[in-house]
Formats: structure tokens, C-alpha cells, sequence
């Protein structure tokens, strides 16, 4: 074998080596979903129980990157963001790529106020009304499909029963 052959055999082995990890699945990362672990939550309404995966923003660096610059959020999925406190809040769209609906909860897990397909990449801030601990975001138009309203029940062991 000439060294002409021997070195297209060996770009043709990396290309095909190459080409394999292409097809390798994206991280989630990558896919715009978590790179941590996800937990339980559900919201009773009206018309049932309706259960999702949610990330859990607990530190403040946290809570400020929220869902900035992902792309897409699976429909059973969101995002709790955990105040520790009982306190007036704000949210924004800033670096926010996907419409969200915002539902403001309160310690006891019922929502207070619900923020329906928020504008992406807005500055607007989005106050919650009154105190609340928590904010679950959804993607748009979630709360309306499942019939959403204030005084349904948000259950996560985040709520204090």
C-alpha cells in the first residue's frame, strides 16, 4: 500500500469516526432542557391534576439566568423559582426566547396571579400583585389549555400543607 493510499484510509477512518459522534444525541444541555435533575410538581385545577417537570431555581444566580437564551422548553416542563421568602416580586422576558405563562404562587401553594404568553425578550417587569413565594413558568398558552385560575393548588414540597 502506497503512502498516498495509507493516508486517505486514515482521513476516511477519522471522517467516519467524525460523522459517528455527529450522530450522537445532543446533550440536553444542548437541547434546551436541564442539565440538573428535575422534580415533581402538579397543579390541581377544575378539570384534574396535572403533572409536570420542573426545574427548581433556588439561588439567586440561579433565579436571574431563569430560562435566558433556551430555545425550547418541553410541554411538560417548567421552571419554579423558589424566593425562600413571602414577598412582592417582579419577573421579565430579558434574554427570554420562549413566551411563557408566569403563574404566582403563595406560600400555601395557590396561585395568586397568573401572567399569560409573556412577550419574549421584553423588560417589562411582570409583578406578581401581591406576596408571594414562588413563580412557575410554563410555556404559553398552558394555562388556558388546562383552565388555569387564581386559587388552584400548586403541589411541591415547596408548599407548606
Amino acid at each position: 500500500m502506497s503512502v498516498v493510499e495509507r493516508v486517505l484510509r486514515g482521513v476516511f477512518a477519522a471522517v467516519l469516526v467524525v460523522g459517528a459522534f455527529a450522530m450522537l444525541p445532543k446533550s440536553a444541555e444542548a437541547q434546551g432542557a436541564p442539565a440538573a435533575g428535575l422534580e415533581q410538581l402538579a397543579i390541581v385545577t377544575s378539570s384534574g391534576r396535572h403533572a409536570f417537570q420542573v426545574e427548581v431555581m433556588r439561588t439567586p444566580d440561579q433565579r436571574a439566568r431563569g430560562l435566558m437564551h433556551r430555545q425550547f422548553m418541553p410541554a411538560d416542563r417548567g421552571m419554579l423559582f423558589d424566593f425562600k421568602q413571602v414577598e412582592p416580586v417582579a419577573m421579565w422576558m430579558q434574554n427570554t426566547y420562549i413566551s411563557l405563562d408566569m403563574l404566582f404562587i403563595r406560600a400555601d401553594g395557590t396561585v395568586a396571579r397568573i401572567a399569560e404568553r409573556a412577550e419574549p425578550l421584553s423588560t417589562r417587569t411582570i409583578p406578581s400583585g401581591e406576596p408571594v413565594l414562588s413563580v412557575l413558568e410554563l410555556n404559553a398558552g398552558i394555562a388556558e389549555k388546562l383552565g388555569i385560575k387564581p386559587g388552584d393548588k400548586v403541589e411541591h414540597p415547596l408548599f407548606k400543607r
